[in-house]
């Protein structure tokens, strides 16, 4: 049996600058931007060479939703975003105005830092020691 984890929701206030984030500060390509009703669309984005996983940026709707934009776990680091080169991309993400709330550290497992997104969302940029970037 294969499984995979295809998408993860990532809830957002509006989609049009959503899509503006992650495709022109981040790089990520548009995969997917189709209307399904006046309200919501099925919006995909993922970073370049991705694999299996991408983003869906799901449009809050209702209070409870819009509490949880750029909160969705707490506090915590929420997504993980692997790289070949930590330096290069990390000097592209400060260049576009990335916001870095812990700066690099070599750990045992690579070079990390920290940065939000445009709701405030944690992410880890990290180049893996000993782990190759397919």
């Amino acid at each position: 049996m294969k499984q995979f984890i295809a998408y993860l929701a990532l809830v957002v206030k509006d989609y049009d600058e959503a899509i503006n984030f992650y495709t022109r500060k981040l790089g990520f390509r548009l995969i997917e931007n189709t209307v399904l009703s006046e309200t919501k669309r099925w919006v995909i984005v993922a970073p370049p060479g991705n694999g299996e996983c991408s983003l869906l940026l799901a449009k809050a709707n209702g209070l409870e939703q819009l509490k949880a934009v750029g909160n969705q776990t707490g506090g915590r680091v929420f997504l993980f975003l692997y790289t070949d080169d930590f330096y290069r991309d990390y000097k592209a993400m400060m260049e576009k105005g990335i916001h870095f709330v812990r700066q690099p550290a070599k750990e045992g497992y690579g070079t990390v830092a920290v940065f939000e997104d445009l709701y405030g969302n944690l992410w880890d940029l990290i180049e893996p020691s000993g782990i190759p970037i397919a």
